[in-house]
């Protein structure tokens, strides 16, 4: 009799016997687990192929006799890469600049300002591009322990009930019902874990991007208003 109890226990037993507010407990987590991963895997591909590209296109950018030769990969290439673009918006911004159109406010203050613009610009579009997916991330890191602890205190609530109009109240009869319930905890904590994991990752990869790229920025300045030689006016 106790091993038939015994193996009436389990996932499958409580998912079956799980209520409304349990069963939309369950759909939650899963819903956070799905986004999370799916967040996780497409992130870090897209991580992995940005960063391919912004070393091939730095390869060819310092290999370049000069700027000119910049602009002729830029046009037989695609612009696929944050470094690529931000290069392309600077060379554009120094032809408009030589293009003399003192009539735009864009371009009021003189080459070195205009410039400044251009590339800050650029940098906060990609830091803003960077933190597509991680307030997802973060709110199930932050959130999923919670729904399932909510879960677990559902289920415990229930099943004591249940076990207070049996009338049965020995330690065989509570422990089965209470142990299942704590299955929750455990999706909530599943759930967590690998978001928060995940969304530390992509912060300190972010952040190395970012300065990579402003880095990139204050050469692509130098380059464009003093030129790649000394005596460059």
């Amino acid at each position: 009799m106790e091993a038939n109890v015994s193996t009436s226990l389990g996932f499958a037993h409580f998912l079956a016997n799980a209520d409304g507010m349990g069963q939309l407990v369950l759909a939650a987590l899963l819903l956070l687990s799905v986004a999370s991963w799916y967040l996780i895997v497409t992130r870090a591909i897209a991580n992995i192929l940005a960063q391919r590209r912004a070393d091939a296109f730095l390869a060819r950018f310092w290999n370049a006799p000069s700027l000119t030769e910049v602009r002729n990969v830029l046009a037989a290439r695609p612009v696929d890469n944050a470094f690529a673009e931000l290069a392309e918006a600077a060379l554009k911004a120094a032809a408009d600049s030589e293009a003399r159109h003192p009539q735009r406010l864009a371009a009021a203050g003189g080459l070195g300002e205009f410039l400044t613009r251009v590339l800050r610009n650029g940098i906060d579009l990609e830091a803003a591009r960077s933190e597509h997916g991680l307030t997802v991330l973060a709110s199930a890191g932050s959130a999923a322990p919670y729904v399932g602890l909510f879960g677990t205190v559902w289920g415990i609530y229930h099943a004591l009930v249940q076990i207070g109009l049996s009338g049965q109240g020995t330690l065989d009869k509570v422990a089965g019902p209470v142990g299942e319930a704590l299955i929750m905890t455990a999706l909530g904590l599943a759930v967590a874990i690998p978001a928060v994991l995940a969304y530390n990752a992509f912060n300190r990869r972010n952040r190395m991007w970012l300065a990579r790229l402003d880095a990139f920025a204050h050469d692509l300045y130098v380059l464009t208003t003093v030129g790649p030689e000394p005596g460059a006016a």
